[in-house]
Order: structure tokens, then sequence, then C-alpha cells
């Protein structure tokens, strides 16, 4: 019998009706609020044009043909193919150039642009159009043969590895080949004939290793091109870099098509980089680096290290500024960098060429700087009137202040200076040496901290940026890729360090006379650029100025309350010092860990009857309450929540026979019978198992010891006229019978101490919601419960099925195809767990309509987390220390979001 079969197919994404945009003076079919279409770099351009500001002319072909082209498996539809034509046609018009003829060419860049910046990510191609007839027509029509065949040689370089596959350093060694056999030591020195052997020399090996000729038709080294730009969205070096700064894979990245402009047109041309302030600092100062002679990927790619574009950062190098060299195109570019800064109302980062005098400007997008830099930029540009102080918080990125809270180098320790660089990206770091990215990788795997030694990063370092404590390079400039992307995830950095001799094929680099192998560690100060032998002694931050003010700002905003984690009185401090407003989960069980009571523990779990329980806890009992009396005073007042015991019994127990024969020796018990009891505690799944409430109903006595070293604690600092509210939080409730019968012993032993010590204080009992039925049947369990906390971490692996501790292993996977928006223990899973948060938060108030509510797992220091919890309508989120910052901020802008919604 034969079926019939349904086989639907999968709807095809509409054509849509525009998708080229054409820019040029006096003519801009986009606007800068068109970058989910044009991507970040097409809409400034187009928005550039509108201002009347230099652009070559060009168009723009949307992120939606991205779409398209992913979905047709790696090809461009026939479709677009008219409508880049007839763009194509409208810049030949305004330039008064054919692509493609052989007496006067338009020659054309291919660029990517996505609508959230990716520096040195995704790739770029100079100078298409030309090939042998194409070449001589140049020359000719500039009158400078050189500049010609120099422009040839780039484009071949660039077109072969970026669309062909080849191995660029193959012709980089070509390249270094002949300047070593004709003495020279820069590329501007080879001469035309040099060139044009060199030309040959790199047709030939693009051949001989791709199997295939140069193209020289244009237009199919456009399509390739184009192809090409749409194809590097998808790379693992893109892959990686939008995994690090949560970019949707969905979004696609548009291609730019522009005419041309030279830098490399002799003495009188430049191309160069700057910031309209600087991104390392935020000093307001025009800050950036320049070429003459040169193409604009010389300067990032920091194949020659490029020169400071003003008199007074050119002076201490002593090297000449583009202010001296080219004046008044200097003074045409700070013009325009004014009037961009006032018009974006942010730092910009922006690309300019200048040929034959004239300034053309190639890019601008609001500039990669440091934490630091951005808290000074905010607070300068609320002074100036530039932006609100509501505008600073929802501009200023809460993760970022990460890198404000880790330790710098201590100017006091004794220091050997190596070398010094630029410095590129701030911070004090130490670490082994690595000389490649996937050791970087694979070295930190193995737990150790290291620091990515190259001669100049590429966009395939990425995953070794990220792993690596630091950066040094002994080439590139202040905004080479290293320093650009460095700066972008907070990475200490120091770039151009010229006295350092990099040496891949001995793994080992040289300077002042040491030789450093792989594994040898060095200190890097990307504050100052100095690279120092082994490892220097760090210090502390101190938070002061542009900090404060914006966290006071941050803190007049916010609803949410930020708690800490913490278990130890040295967290408690810290957390104090970030301003954490109480502790929202002290997990005792990390008390126990303790050398001088992990055996008292450990005598309690062998315990064969009640009595010889209590006798073990009576050791635990003033080691708990002076844990809790320092907590409770470092806080002075403000709210603590102590978690009651939580993990299963066998994880304070040894795992060896050799460990365990030791403590049967120093508690005085058999060593067997200890075996055996081990053994009984043994789990197959112990995350579900005989823990939390689950031993206190089993084991009363464990939760009654820990009820009065807290009741205890409390009536210490009360006696001393200190003032606090304990929190006592229940950990796995899944009914409310549990809760309603833990509670009753609670409240018994609190009113035992109460009657001892004749003193009276007010606390709280509450409990943990990490289970799904506890959140669904919150109604229930608020019925027994002062406050509910959301402990996400839990609630995650009992939702989604997911072990935290195994599920690495394919989670990455998961994520990088976009089955998962985000891994889900590190951003909450809106959707699944989220809606239990929200049900749990909804029922346990309609019995109690004032129940206090927080969440205490990790995602309460995640600013899309937080964003979440804001919207749901939690009293506060705790996190770790060092996430407090962070987590006010965060709180802040989901503040300011939640009104615009509005």
């Amino acid at each position: 019998m034969q079926t019939n079969v349904s086989t639907e197919e999968k709807p095809k994404t509409t054509i849509p009706q525009k998708f080229v945009y054409f820019f040029a003076a006096g003519e801009s079919e986009g606007n800068a609020g068109m970058k989910n279409i044009l991507g970040g770099k097409g809409a400034n351009l187009a928005e550039m044009t509108s201002l009347g500001i230099p652009v070559p002319p060009g168009f723009t072909i949307s992120t939606e043909i991205c779409t398209h082209y992913s979905e047709a498996g790696g090809k461009l539809p026939e479709w677009v193919r008219p409508a880049v034509t007839a763009a194509m046609a409208k810049v030949e018009a305004k330039i008064g150039k054919k692509f493609g003829d052989v007496k006067d060419p338009l020659l054309v860049s291919v660029r990517s642009g996505a609508r959230a910046s990716m520096p040195g990510m995704m790739d770029t191609i100079l100078n298409l159009g030309l090939n042998d007839q194409t070449v001589e027509g140049l020359a000719k029509s500039s009158n400078n043969p050189r500049f010609a065949w120099d422009s040839y040689r780039r484009f071949i370089q660039m077109y072969s590895d970026v669309v062909m596959g080849m191995n660029s350093s193959l012709l980089e060694v070509t390249l270094e080949d002949l300047k070593e056999e004709k003495h020279y030591k820069l590329d501007t020195e080879m001469t035309v004939d040099d060139l044009k052997i060199l030309v040959k020399k790199f047709k030939d090996l693009v051949h001989q290793m791709t199997g295939q000729s140069f193209p020289a038709d244009p237009w199919e080294q456009l399509w390739g091109a184009v192809s090409a730009v749409f194809s590097s969205w998808n790379t693992p070096r893109a892959i990686t870099y939008r995994e690090l700064h949560s970019i949707p894979a969905s979004w696609g990245t548009a291609v730019n098509v522009q005419s041309m402009v030279f830098g490399n047109m002799g003495d009188d041309s430049a191309t160069g980089v700057a910031f309209t302030r600087n991104p390392s600092t935020g000093e307001k100062a025009f800050y950036g680096e320049f070429l003459i002679n040169a193409q604009g990927e010389d300067v990032v790619a920091g194949i020659r290290t490029p020169q400071p574009i003003t008199k007074i950062a050119a002076a201490a190098s002593g090297q000449m500024s583009l202010e001296e060299a080219l004046p008044h195109a200097y003074n045409q570019l700070v013009e325009i960098y004014k009037k961009l800064e006032a018009h974006y109302r942010d730092m910009q980062d922006i690309e300019f060429t200048i040929e034959k005098g004239t300034l053309w400007m190639l890019q601008t997008r609001n500039g990669k700087r440091t934490a630091a830099a951005a808290l000074k930029i905010a607070c300068d540009m609320i002074d100036e009137k530039l932006i609100t102080e509501q505008e600073a918080i929802l501009r200023l990125e809460p993760s970022a202040l990460d890198q404000l809270l880790h330790p710098t180098l201590d100017p006091k320790a004794q220091k050997t200076v190596l070398a010094k660089g630029l410095p590129a990206s701030p911070g004090g770091v130490n670490g082994q040496i690595v000389f490649s990215s996937e050791e970087a990788v694979e070295w930190k795997e193995q737990g150790k901290k290291v620091i990515l030694v190259r001669v100049e990063t590429s966009p395939e370092d990425i995953a070794g940026m990220i792993a690596a404590q630091g950066i040094l390079t002994s080439r590139g400039g202040m905004t080479s890729h290293a320093a650009v992307v460095a700066r972008g995830m907070g990475k200490c950095c120091v770039a151009g360090c010229g006295d350092v001799d990099v040496d891949y094929r001995n793994e080992t680099m040289k300077v002042k006379g040491y030789v450093l192998k792989k594994g040898d560690v060095i200190t890097l100060d990307g504050s100052t650029g100095e690279v120092y032998l082994g490892e220097v002694k760090t210090i502390e931050p101190k938070l002061e100025g542009t900090f404060e003010r914006i966290m006071k700002i941050a803190d007049g905003v916010r609803k949410l309350k930020v708690r800490t984690n913490a278990d130890t009185p040295k967290d408690a401090q810290t957390a104090r010092n970030f301003g954490a407003e109480g502790i929202g989960l002290c997990r005792t069980e990390h008390m126990f860990f303790g050398p001088d009571r992990i055996d008292a523990v450990r005598e309690m779990i062998i315990a064969d009857n009640k009595t010889e329980r209590e006798r073990a806890l009576a050791k635990l009992l003033p080691m708990q309450r002076d844990d809790f009396y320092q907590l409770f005073k470092i806080m002075d007042g403000l709210p603590v929540t102590i978690r009651l015991l939580d993990p299963p019994l066998h994880e304070f127990v040894p795992h060896t026979d050799e460990e365990t024969k030791d403590l049967a020796k120093r508690i005085g018990t058999d060593f067997e019978r200890l075996r055996s009891k081990v053994k009984s505690l043994h789990e197959f799944n112990p995350m579900l198992g005989h823990r939390g409430c689950r031993l206190a109903i089993t084991y009363p006595e464990i939760y009654a010891m820990q009820v009065r070293a807290i009741a205890e604690a409390a009536c210490q600092l009360i006696s001393e006229g200190k003032k606090l509210i304990p929190e006592i939080m229940i950990p796995l409730i899944a009914t409310d019978k549990e809760l309603d019968t833990l509670r009753v012993l609670t409240v018994n032993e609190v009113k035992k101490v109460q009657a001892e010590k004749g003193i009276k204080f007010d606390y709280q009992v509450g409990t943990m919601i990490e289970l799904p039925r506890a959140a669904i049947t919150a109604d229930s369990i608020a019925e027994y419960a002062d406050f509910f906390s959301f402990g996400t971490n839990d609630l995650t692996q009992t939702t989604l099925g997911l072990s935290r501790d195994d599920s690495g292993r394919f989670l990455g996977t998961y994520v990088s195809t976009g089955i998962l928006p985000k891994d889900p223990f590190m951003s909450i899973d809106q959707q699944g767990v989220g809606s239990l948060v929200r049900m749990g938060t909804d029922l346990g108030r309609r019995t109690k309509p004032h129940l206090k509510v927080g969440v205490c797992g990790e995602h309460g220091g995640d600013p899309d987390s937080i964003e979440f919890f804001h919207r749901v309508g939690l009293d506060y989120v705790s996190c770790s220390p060092f996430r407090v910052p962070i987590a006010r901020l965060a709180a802040a802008r989901a503040a300011l979001l939640g009104k615009k919604l509005h």
C-alpha cells in the first residue's frame, strides 16, 4: 500500500524590493538609522554623505542578501546581479571612469559591514578591477607606474587570500625574499620593475597553490569578492567573535562597494585611522596614526609602524606628524572629526585616505574603548551637555566594567624592564609565553595563565586572544588589529614592541640580551606599554572619580537591589566595597571544607546514631557561629541570607582508600567501617539525590545546629548594639510540606536561643526555588515562606535536563548553530526557565502580595538576565562580589529601557 507523505517545502525568504543603496555627493539612499539593513559601515557612509562630508561614491548591498546567500548554500542569487550592475553604472557616471576600462579604469574596494562593529573580523579587498591591461591604463592615467603596479600586487595578495583561499604568508615570504635580495628595508623602496617581477611571481604562485589562474575579468573579480565577504560572516573567527560579544548569527553582514581613493600615490598621499578621543584613557584629545604613501590595511595590519597624527603626540617619538606633513588635509580632518562627534554625540573611530593632498573619509563608527575610557567619556559628555545622565547609562556596557575591578601592577614592586611598546589596552597581567593561538587555547584549558606573543595578530588569532591573559606584539600601532580587538575585549595589550624579536620556528623571543622561550613568565603593563621579566606583584583596584559618579547615577535610577553571593569575610568585604546591599546567598557548606573543620564534618557524616551526630555537630557549632558573626558584622544591618546545608554528604568524604585510611587514623575509627560508610553514600545522580532539605528531613539535627549558630551570632551582635535581620533559607524545596516541617524546626530552635540569651530579634525564613515543581506550586509554598530566592543554576539544570558540569562538551555547538541563543548557564533561558521564574513570582505573590523575591544563581550578574528579572518584578539580584558594579549598572539600564518600552 502506498502512503502519501506531505513534503511541504520550507518557505523561502521573500526577495526584497530594494537591496542595493547608492551614495555619492548630493545623493544618499540610506541613513544612520538603517543599520539593520545597511550594516554599521554602510549606514554611516550614507549619513556622512548626507552631511556633506567627502566620501568616495559607492553602494551598499544589504544584510538581507547575506541571508539569501546562506540559504542558497553559499551562492549569490542571480537576481542580485542586475541591481549591482545598475548601481555600478551610477558610480561610473559620478566618477567619470568605467569599471574594467583599459585606458582609465574605475577601481573599487569591497568591504564588509555588520550592524555591530566587528573590528578585523570580516574581510576587505582593495584595488579590485586590476588586471594586466587595466594596470597599464592606471599607470598612464595617473602618470605614476610605480603606484599602479604597487596597487596590483596588493590586490593579488588580498584577493588570493580572501576569495581564493590562498595562504597569504606564502606571498608575504616572496615579497620579503625580494626585499632581502635587493637590500631594501621598506616596501616603498621597490621599483616598478621589482613590482612587475613580484606580480608575475604572485600569479604563478597562486596558480601553483590553488590550481586556478588569477581572474582577469573585473566583473568575475567583483562577484568573487562580494561572495567572499558574505562567506566571511561564517568563518570560525567571526563566529568566535560573535559568541564573545553576543551578536546573533541571523544579523548577517552588508557589502560596501566603493570607488577607490589612493593613499599610495606618493609623498602627498597618506592613509590613517583616528579616534576623536583617546580610546584607552578617554582623554579629550584627537588621537590616531597614519602612514605616508600607503593603503589603509598597512596601518591596521601592523606591516609598517605608523606615525602619530598630532604634533603633540609625535613630539615624544621624534616622528613627523600628519599635522606637519600635510597641514591642509590635517586641518580639514580636524574640522570633520569635530562635526562627526557632535552629530553622533559619541566618540568616533574614523578611517581616512589622502590622495594627492585631497582628504576622503572612508568610515566612521562609535569607537571601541576601554572601560576606564568609557566612564570618562560618558562623564565628560554629560558635562559638555552632549548627552544626558540617562543616555550615559544606556550607552555604557555593564560587562565592560569587569576590566576595572581587577588588580594592576604594584608601582613599588621590584621590576626588570625588558622592553617598552605601545600601551594599547590597559591592565597589569602576567603569564607564560606562547607563540600560537592554538597553544594559548590548549594551555588555558590546562589551567595555565598565558601571554600570547606574536609579530602581529590577525583575525585568525581571535580564539588565542580570548584565552590569553594579555597580548604582546612586536609590530603594529595603537590602531592595529591587536590593539583594537584587545580594547574591545578588555584584554591587556602591548603592541608595536620593536625591541622584541619573535622567532616562531624556535619558539623564542629575544630582547636586550635575554632569550625567552615558550613557557617562560613575563608581565605586561598595558597602561605604560612596559614588558617585565618574570611575575610582578599586583595590587587591588581603587575605584573612584568617574566610576563613583556613574555608579551614583545608576543607583538613582535602578529599581532592583543588588546583593552578593559571599561565604567568607573577605568576599563580603569586597562586595561591600563595590556597593553590595546585603548578602543574597551564603553557602554554608563552603565553610565546612576548611582544614580545621572538615574532619568534624566527616565524623558527623559517618555517625551511626543521633547521639554521635550531635557530638560531631557540637564541634562545628562554634565555628559556624563565628562565621555568621563575621558576615553579619561586615554587612552592618544589611540583609544576610544564609542557605542551610545543600550538597549531598558524599562531597565531604574522602574518595581514595589512602585518604580513607588517613582519616580513619585521625578520628580513631576502623578503616573498613569507614570505607563501607563512604561507599554507602555514593549516588548515581547526586544532583537529584539526598541533599538540601532532604538531608534535614532525615537528619533534622544538622539544620538545628546551623539555625542555632545563626541565632547565637545574631544575639551576640545585638548585645553589642548592632541591628540585623537574618534571613534563613531552606534549599531544594519541592513541596509545601517540606517547608512547613523545616520552618517549624527553624522557628523552635530560634525561640530556644532567644530564651537562653534573653534577646529578641526579627528574622525571616524563606526558601530557594530551584525545582520546577516548586515554581509551579509556589502559591502553596508561599504559605510558609517569608521570601523566595530563585536558584537559577539548579533550576536551569532541572528544567532543561542539562548538567552544568558535563554539558560544556556540546553546548557550544547548540549555541553556534542557533538551537539555543546563548549558553543557558551564562544567560537565563527566558522562554523556559524564565517562564518558571515569572510563574513562581506571580503565584507566590498571589498568596502573599508583598512577598520578597530575589535571584541568587550566576544569572544575577548577567546584564541580559538582569534586564529580564527587572521586567518580572523581582526585588533583588545577588551575584559574585566582582560582578556587583556590573549588576548595579545593568539594573539601571533595565529600568531605563523599561521606561522607553512604556
